[in-house]
């Protein structure tokens, strides 16, 4: 589904952020992405999901080169490639509805979008795609009175109804209680699973990464140097990875 060969990221004048990067993401997989500060992770998510402009490499996706793409490879690729921050961005004073259907950027007409107005359709499937991420009580909510999970849950939500079909997530969830944890990552895997949506998340607990995920990449230096299904890492698995402890 997505091939990348020699990924490179040079933030001027010569900081090599990411060096050679190659690698295959099929549809449907779950990958953790570990490492240490400073790894290049996020830089990685950020350039999977073409936040961050490339130095160098070649990018094939669904079969066709484009690496260097054009206009309607460039609306493709926005549509398809999600990108979720660690704190999502959402219109605090906008409910949670509202910001889900913001993710109909790419079916909604210019007027709809100028007005915000909401047609019944529309809030229908926004109020499926909140029950999906267990949020059917919230959508009339403030999205800035929900929980950290919570907002998650709505940013994922989000994601969903603009038809994504790869969703590359930064640390989703760093400073959230056990059970948001497990729910949020337990939607990560139903997503991967029966929706055949390829997920590529960083996860900060290494356990995290072992229970949930299908893959696990290890990310040091600005290359992976792990890249293995997921299970329980060994003691030279995680100093490759984060050095010696």
């Amino acid at each position: 589904m997505i091939t990348v060969r020699n990924l490179n990221k040079i933030y001027p004048p010569d900081n090599q952020v990411l060096s050679q990067v190659s690698f295959q993401i099929d549809a449907g997989e779950f990958i953790a992405v570990i490492g240490g500060s400073g790894s290049g992770k996020s830089t990685l998510l950020k350039c999977i999901s073409h936040k961050e402009k490339w130095s160098s490499g070649q990018l094939i996706y669904d079969g066709r080169d484009i690496t260097s793409p054009g206009l309607i490879d460039r609306w493709k690729l926005g549509k398809d490639f999600v990108y979720i921050e660690e704190k999502p961005i959402l219109y605090r004073n906008k409910s949670a509805l509202k910001n889900v259907l913001k993710g109909r950027f790419y079916q909604t007409s210019i007027l709809r979008l100028m007005t915000g107005t909401v047609n019944r359709d529309e809030h229908v499937l926004g109020m499926d795609y909140l029950e999906k991420v267990g949020l059917l009580d919230k959508g009339k909510l403030k999205a800035g009175t929900l929980s950290g999970g919570e907002q998650q849950r709505v940013a994922i939500a989000k994601a969903l109804v603009q038809g994504g079909k790869i969703l590359v997530v930064d640390e989703p969830v760093t400073g959230l209680d056990p059970k948001s944890v497990e729910f949020i990552l337990n939607d990560f895997k139903s997503l991967c699973k029966n929706q055949n949506i390829s997920v590529i998340a960083t996860l900060h607990q290494v356990e995290l990464a072992e229970r949930y995920a299908t893959r696990i990449w290890g990310v040091a230096d600005g290359k992976i140097v792990l890249d293995i299904p997921a299970r329980t890492l060994t003691l030279r698995e995680k100093q490759l990875v984060f050095g010696q402890s």
